[in-house]
């Protein structure tokens, strides 16, 4: 174990983490250089290649001789850096001793970097900071350097200034490693107990040909083929098939030992029996396994980020259903069930982490099993907690189950009910951590004020860059928050949130009729205060997007039964008068009348069709 190192790297997006990951693999020969036919060797994704991003962690382990000529065994867990994954970020702490933290010299500390530190910080790890992209012109390695020093307190001697993509200084970044980080040490196992094997689940995926495959930080004891060992979450006993490492592909070994990191095959066939967090236990001298005590994992991942998947085509429903199998396979972040809607037929309500996670799924599901979709406007998850005590006549009248607590929470808008039933709203509300150049300050502080945020404090990193403090609800950022961010910061700021709870507030729904007819798809569940401005902007969007047909289309927005706004698509309108000439006007006025006749019956039988392009109306801004 002395001569173990784990260790994992988190930076803000973009920074150069995978790049610097893909230079470690050059210099201590774990993969020759033919053989990298890409960048960001890590990122197996065809998506992660594509955008540059990392979205799924991924480890690998060196071998590397140090500048004192002994051998070290290097574990390293690449992660993301999206504010999307800081799920997978925490994982791959909880499996480290140590992490490198990544920042850019051209851009310097950004929100998400603040957010990892204080992670990482949390777990009590060694942070060897390291700035990256020395080698752009652009690059102001001072004024970063006191960055850190001032934000941090992270003395500028312990800084390294590298450049992944030259390679410069990375073997100093390593033989930091070798020094700064200590070995793995025992936790979590009682000293009193011997022959006990403990290890911690970090991530889990699915394999066509091995099955559910988990990745595994062994604490204490060792793991090899054919031993019994158990989940002590699920209480799940399963025979190890396999062990090995990440070469990043997988080796097999004869044996993992105690902190190492590696992978065992399960055999199981669902990543759900294999939960992230959980402990792989197994010991010759206790036999009763509920008096076993689970390694301090982490909580469950919860979507946050709620939409609507369905079939343009109807008869590719099995197809969807397939295909979402699969992909929460290797995913245990996304979350999803029925769901029917008079307007789109049968299809999912899905929970996602964020947008870009919402994207992602989107984007595979399109490319990898060939769907052509529809997804509806994004939505948060609320508490509604009800009027009485009588939990079955409210079933009855809401078709909510109701708890103990006479609460319930629900993601989907179509599953409001009505307002005599409620009793009080609860909305999720976040801290928001924002990273920008001082002249934008107030423009930003208004765009958050516009949102029902609320100001906290700010401080400043150097004299042109300030740090703020925000609490605003999910709902408000969930959508175009980033994209009008960037717009108003010309591309400078930067943001973070974190879930803090939830919190009471004054919410309504809002339905969209589409001539006459409610489109649960459209309907959202937003503020009071700015229902009208907000239900007026809808219905605007969806006159440019709804194609017209032979008669005018009504669209309103509604709370309830009262129409709060209001916009017509007006018909085409055929000459049919142009095969008259002369005679008298009684003529025409027949003819006209019978087409208006035509009209009242094709606007009673007549379906309107809503384009793809109507949800997205809603994600987009003006």
């Amino acid at each position: 174990m002395a001569n173990i190192r784990n260790f994992c790297i988190i930076a803000h997006i973009d920074h150069g983490k995978s790049t610097l990951a893909d230079r470690f693999l050059e210099v201590t020969n774990t993969v020759d250089k033919r053989d990298m036919k890409h960048d960001q060797l890590l990122d197996t994704m065809e998506l992660e290649q594509e955008r540059g991003i990392t979205i799924k962690l991924q480890p690998v382990r060196m071998n590397y001789r140090a500048q004192d000529g002994k051998d070290y065994i290097l574990n390293l867990i690449d992660t993301p850096g999206h504010v999307d994954f800081a799920y997978e970020v925490s994982r791959s702490l909880s499996a480290c001793e140590g992490a490198i933290l990544v920042i850019d010299a051209t851009q310097g500390i950004q929100a998400q970097t603040m957010a990892n530190v204080f992670m990482a910080m949390e777990h009590d790890l060694n942070l060897i900071p390291v700035l990256n992209k020395i080698d752009l012109p652009s690059s102001d390695i001072e004024r970063c350097s006191h960055e850190i020093e001032n934000t941090l307190g992270i003395p500028k001697e312990e800084i390294i200034c590298v450049s992944a993509k030259d390679g410069t200084n990375i073997k100093k970044v390593l033989d930091a490693v070798v020094n700064r980080i200590p070995s793995p040490f025992l936790h979590g196992v009682s000293k009193d107990i011997d022959n006990t094997t403990k290890a911690l689940i970090f991530d889990s995926n699915y394999d066509t040909y091995k099955g559910v495959v988990a990745y595994i930080r062994v604490v204490s004891g060792s793991i090899k083929k054919g031993d019994t060992v158990f989940m002590l979450g699920t209480k799940k006993k399963i025979e190890v098939l396999e062990v090995g490492y990440f070469k990043p592909k997988y080796q097999a070994a004869s044996i993992l030992k105690s902190g190492e990191v590696g992978y065992i095959v399960t055999g199981l066939k669902s990543v759900r029996e294999a939960r992230v967090g959980d402990t792989v236990w197994a010991s010759s001298k206790i036999k009763d396994i509920d008096l076993a005590k689970p390694l301090p994992g982490y909580k469950k991942v919860l979507p946050m980020v709620y939409a609507g998947i369905f079939c343009i085509e109807g008869n590719d429903f099995p197809l969807l259903r397939d295909a979402l199998e699969k992909l929460s396979l290797n995913d245990s972040a996304l979350v999803f069930f029925p769901e029917q809607s008079p307007a789109l037929g049968f299809g999912f309500r899905c929970g996602f982490l964020g947008l870009l996670h919402l994207e992602i799924i989107q984007e595979r599901l399109e490319r990898e099993y060939n769907l052509n979709l529809i997804v509806t406007a994004p939505s948060v998850s609320y508490i509604i907690y009800f009027n009485g005590k009588d939990a079955d006549k409210i079933r009855k009248n809401t078709g909510l189950e109701p708890d103990l607590d006479m609460k319930v929470v629900i993601s989907n808008p179509a599953d409001f009910p009505d307002k005599t039933y409620i009793k009080e709203i609860h909305e999720p509300w976040v801290k928001l951590e924002l990273v920008t150049p001082k002249k934008y300050v107030g423009a930003i502080m208004k765009m958050v004020d516009e949102r029902r945020g609320v100001y906290k404090n700010m401080s400043y990193l150097d004299e042109n860059r300030v740090f703020m403090h925000f609490e605003i609800p999910l709902s408000s950022i969930v959508i175009d928050f980033y994209d009008i961010l960037k717009s108003i910061s010309s591309g400078y700021a930067s943001m973070n949130y974190e879930i803090m709870g939830y919190i009471k507030g004054d919410l309504i729904k809002l339905d969209i009729l589409v001539a006459g007819e409610k489109i649960d798809a459209l309907s959202t569940i937003t503020h009071k205060e700015g229902a009208y401005h907000f239900g007026a902007k809808i219905v605007k969007k969806l006159k440019n997007i709804i194609p017209r047909t032979q008669f005018a289309i009504p669209l309103q927005a509604a709370i309830g039964g009262k129409i709060i706004a209001r916009e017509t698509i007006a018909a085409f309108r055929k000459d049919v008068t142009a095969k008259l000439y002369g005679g008298d006007r009684t003529r025409k006025d027949k003819l006209l009348k019978k087409q208006k006749e035509g009209k009242k019956r094709m606007k009673q039988m007549g379906n309107v069709n809503i384009p793809q392009e109507a949800f997205l109306s809603i994600l987009k801004r003006d």
